[in-house]
């Protein structure tokens, strides 16, 4: 092969003279082979890159989904008949804790100053107080010390001074199979713990009553927008589709797309986007459930789950909002460049939203699936998976332990979800700049308040309060789709062009070279173990029929035998000089050529006849 190949370095390996020069060769191959190895391995490495391209669009772009939600889920005026006893416990509590009842200063109430009868919402979560982060804690319901045992979670940021240690304040929950397994959950503010306390149990209830009733119970589309315009023309109700969330009430998504349209526009800037002025009627919020007064929006697409209580956008009341909006599309490639999911079919989470596959939607369907199985019902913040029930402690007296438990695995990270669940490979991005002012000017509100009263329906002498009003604008700034696709860096023909390049720069090596490789190391190498297996093989075979006739082994003969000369063995090719030098075997004598017989040899002319010229010259 190396004298016969047109790679030049394994050739001169076998031609040059001296061992120094060989050597020099050899390492001279060798380090070529080396950097090839290096360079192809780095050629393969940037072959299964990718990068990234911007491509720049301006064209008449679709108009996305816009959902508006009150921050309010129900109206409260409509919900105390089911919240009447959770919120006489929670006046109850804090006039206790802090001495204070309906917005007056008053003195605590002493423990015996309760009713004799046990609240249900005190039995199943304890309000405790806790001292100087010890194992000891006040029970705020009866007023007696206890010993707490448990795990103790601080729910608050550890970044926020927690102040004076008397004013950390929690609860507990115990697994109800087990008592003596519990979990502390405190909170270095008072008006956190009592939000979370009156939370689960506020979820709790709602649980049980059916979503028809709810949306009954929740603001109308009529309730919530009074005025609506979207690219300079009047839209109303018809426009809005409605979404119920568990935690947000009733919703309403503009351009849904549900009827098969979905409206574009053509023009960008405010005055041909979406307007609408939305009545807050902020006297009928829930005063324990919410804090903040306004509305919460989230741009999506239409295929896209509205996540309102993740990456919503509260919209302020007696304010104008505008939201400016730039669209980006993006394309990841999936497998083996990231790994990323074209639909979410390869995951193994069942989608319970109904809507296309994103993480947020795997992660949320995970806690829920695990939720079901680990304590036998659902929670109530996230869709019912087919077959279960959202969770009360009448029926799953504990849930609100394994809950927490779950959450904080699931925080963690031990819950597996965020190993399973994968981004998606295509996505569509809108990102937003929101500025505010002042609505309606201290000159114009009168007038516009009696005009909002007046479409309202409600009498002219009893006008709308602007901080039951806001105004929102929802419009892209311009129209250029910005598209960021992924794309292979290298393809199949550069790949091969550049192992060419590197073969051809080190050892001077083309495809010919790589087929002799192929042709010595492969080939002939397979059909010389083949050949000498067919020889063993063969040999065998003739021993065995010599063997059955009983004949003697013919590799006894000495003769048939090979032998090794001692002169052959320098590494360098035999000369004609050392040839000369060669031995004769000890064993027996080779054959040579026998002695010319002399007396066999005559002499003979070359012709019968003496030629005539030739006599001429001898007579004379």
């Amino acid at each position: 092969y190396c004298l016969n190949t047109n790679t030049h370095g394994c050739r001169r390996i076998v031609v040059s003279r001296g061992r120094l020069r060989r050597l020099l060769w050899i390492l001279l191959t060798l380090s070529a082979v080396g950097l090839i190895l290096w360079q192809c391995a780095e050629l393969l490495l940037n072959y299964y890159s990718a990068s990234v391209s911007v491509t720049v669009r301006f064209q008449n772009l679709p108009f996305p989904a816009v959902t508006i939600c009150n921050i309010n889920p129900y109206k409260y005026s409509s919900m105390k008949d089911y919240l009447s006893e959770l919120d006489k416990e929670t006046k109850k509590a804090l006039e206790t804790f802090y001495g204070f009842s309906e917005g007056k200063s008053k003195v605590r109430r002493a423990a015996d100053e309760w009713n004799s009868t046990e609240s249900d919402f005190f039995k199943h979560i304890p309000l405790l107080k806790f001292e100087d982060f010890s194992k000891t804690a006040i029970d705020l319901r009866s007023g007696q010390k206890r010993k707490i045992e448990g795990s103790v979670f601080h729910k608050d940021s550890s970044i926020v001074n927690s102040g004076d240690s008397n004013d950390i304040i929690g609860f507990q929950l115990c697994d109800a199979n087990n008592s003596s397994d519990c979990a502390l959950y405190t909170f270095s503010s008072g008006v956190n713990a009592i939000q979370e306390w009156y939370k689960l149990h506020y979820m709790n209830i709602m649980a049980q009553i059916p979503l028809e009733t709810k949306e009954r119970l929740s603001y109308s589309a009529d309730d919530l927008i009074l005025t609506c315009f979207f690219d300079g023309l009047s839209c109303d109700k018809r426009h809005f589709t409605r979404f119920h969330h568990p935690l947000h009430g009733n919703c309403y998504t503009f351009n849904s797309g549900e009827n098969g349209m979905i409206l574009r526009t053509s023009t960008g800037g405010s005055e041909y986007g979406l307007q609408v002025v939305l009545y807050i009627d902020e006297a009928d919020y829930n005063p324990f459930l919410v804090t903040s007064t306004g509305a919460k929006i989230i741009v999506h697409d239409q295929n896209e789950y509205p996540f309102i209580e993740d990456i919503g956008t509260e919209i302020e009341t007696a304010a104008a909002t505008s939201i400016g909006m730039h669209f980006t599309r993006s394309r990841k490639l999936s497998k083996p460049y990231s790994d990323c999911t074209e639909t979410g079919a390869d995951i193994p989470v069942e989608n319970l939203y109904n809507k296309s596959y994103s993480l947020q939607i795997c992660l949320h369907s995970c806690f829920q699936k695990a939720m079901v199985d680990s304590c036998g019902c659902a929670q109530y913040a996230q869709p019912l998976p087919a077959g279960a029930e959202y969770c009360n402690y009448k029926k799953n007296p504990n849930w609100m332990y394994c809950y927490y438990r779950l959450h904080e695995k699931f925080v963690k990270e031990q819950l597996g979800c965020q190993q399973i669940c994968k981004d998606a490979c295509s996505f569509k991005e809108w990102a937003l700049t929101t500025s505010i002012a002042q609505w309606p000017s201290t000159v114009s509100e009168d007038w516009m308040l009696r005009v909002l009263s007046w479409d309202k329906g409600q009498k002219i002498n009893k006008k709308l309060n602007k901080t039951d009003l806001a105004n929102l604008m929802v419009f892209y700034k311009d129209l250029n789709e910005r598209f960021i696709s992924e794309n292979p860096t290298n393809t199949l023909v550069i790949l091969l062009s550049n192992f060419g390049g590197q073969l051809g720069l080190w050892m001077s090596c083309s495809v010919v070279c790589v087929i002799e490789i192929v042709e010595v190391f492969f080939i002939d190498s397979l059909s010389i173990v083949m050949r000498r297996q067919w020889q063993k093989a063969k040999k065998w075979w003739n021993n065995r029929k010599r063997d059955q006739l009983g004949k003697p082994s013919q590799a006894s003969d000495p003769e048939r035998q090979g032998h090794d000369n001692p002169v052959c063995v320098d590494e360098d090719l035999p000369t004609f000089n050392t040839a000369l030098r060669l031995p004769l075997p000890q064993d027996s004598p080779l054959p040579r050529t026998p002695p010319p017989n002399y007396s066999t040899l005559r002499l003979e002319t070359a012709f019968t006849e003496q030629l005539p010229d030739t006599l001429e010259v001898g007579q004379h």
